[in-house]
């Protein structure tokens, strides 16, 4: 009947899949409510298979080779589609092509999965349609994905070695609390002799690890880091922790701020030449750029660039970013080469990051390797200073 609401459920495989299909049958659409499709153990296995940032990689790399290659949009999204080997990726992409098919730009489409596509990527995107270099923008959101990945394995890659040594630490310091230590507490009380001030350190260590108050001691230090990791997720928390970063010592603060300025510098060089005005690319550059202090200052930047400074004025202000980076954002402005200028940055502050991650490893390792010596021996020592008493006692 003409003009009475109905409401219903219909199966699709996206929003505008339904919408479509109602249109067919004659309805006008009002509004359409994604329902959940519960908890089976299908949907867990597909939400388990997380999307990581190598997937988004690999999948803008193969679609900017595609459509610089000249074949269509949707051909292009077909085939991705039918070779993603992610679950949740292939179907968002089917998501994303189902969109496209219906009308909607491919920036909208993207748009609607922020989890996946970012406002960088979007805006990029958006940028590349306007301007008709969708394949040329595609290509740099591809080179800038490909580069932060390839800085963040060095990283995550050069702090491996470091993090087994200090987790192997650990593990034979509480061996050793909990079983060898309680060995020759029981031996040395059947002697009954009177222990060192360090041998008895390491036995009421040992028992009170063993006892009720070292599952309360070890429940506490799990409560207080969960804590702080719930607290580094609110705005006042990041903000702190961000902070604290840069200052962190043995060198590891100056690689964070070389890391801030590689992001920074490259996202606001991918943005730039992809045709993206100026003060939407640095407000994008300050929502992306992954630091508090990075984003605030950004803020600061937008609000003077739209009252006709220059960007290098209030950046050269900001204690956070150095001379260097200032002078050249202020030679790209005098010459109109703001994006070559950018990428030189970029690729100095990539350059200097990977040499200083070697450094700091070439550093910690010797450090870390001394220190679980020192632990062990001191364990060690502890354990035989009564026999060496006994023997002395005896001669």
């Amino acid at each position: 009947m003409r003009g009475v609401p109905a409401q219903g459920v219909l199966e699709a495989e996206s929003r505008s899949a339904v919408a479509a299909e109602l249109r067919n049958k004659g309805y006008t659409v009002v509004n359409i409510d994604e329902k959940s499709s519960g908890t089976s153990l299908d949907g867990l296995l597909k939400d388990a298979r997380r999307i990581k940032s190598k997937h988004i990689t690999v999948f803008s790399r193969q679609f900017a080779t595609m459509i610089n290659s000249g074949l269509a949009l949707l051909r292009a999204l077909y085939i991705l589609e039918s070779q993603t080997q992610n679950v949740k990726l292939r179907k968002i992409i089917g998501e994303v092509r189902s969109d496209v098919e219906g009308g909607s730009s491919l920036s909208d489409s993207m748009e609607k999965h922020p989890n996946i596509f970012n406002r960088l990527y979007v805006s990029m995107v958006r940028a590349g349609e306007a301007g008709g270099i969708l394949d040329d923008t595609l290509g740099r959101i591809a080179s800038q994905l490909e580069s932060e990945d390839s800085l963040r394995r060095k990283v995550k890659s050069a702090m491996v070695y470091p993090l087994l040594i200090a987790a192997f630490a650990v593990i034979v310091m509480m061996l050793m609390m909990l079983f060898i230590i309680p060995i020759f507490s029981q031996m040395y009380a059947d002697v009954g002799s009177k222990l060192p001030l360090l041998t008895r350190i390491m036995v009421n260590i040992s028992d009170t690890m063993r006892s009720i108050w070292g599952v309360f001691i070890i429940a506490a230090i799990s409560g207080i880091i969960y804590g702080l990791m719930r607290l580094k997720k609110t705005p006042k928390g990041t903000a702190v922790w961000d902070r604290a970063k840069l200052k962190a010592p043995m060198g590891v603060g100056d690689i964070i701020l070389k890391l801030a300025m590689a992001r920074f510098s490259r996202t606001l060089s991918t943005l730039v030449s992809s045709g993206v005005p100026i003060l939407q690319a640095i407000e994008i550059t300050g929502d992306t750029a992954g630091n508090v202090v990075v984003s605030e200052t950004m803020v600061n930047v937008k609000k003077e660039v739209k009252e006709g400074h220059s960007m290098s004025e209030p950046l050269a202000r900001a204690q956070i970013f150095p001379p260097m980076v200032t002078q050249m954002i202020a030679v790209g402005e005098e010459t109109g080469a703001m994006d070559t200028m950018l990428d030189k940055i970029a690729d100095f502050y990539e350059d200097e990051v990977d040499a200083s991650v070697k450094s700091l490893t070439s550093i910690l390792e010797p450090i870390m390797m001394i220190g679980v010596g020192a632990l062990v021996g001191v364990i060690v020592i502890s354990l035989y200073l009564p026999i060496f008493n006994l023997m002395s006692v005896v001669k």
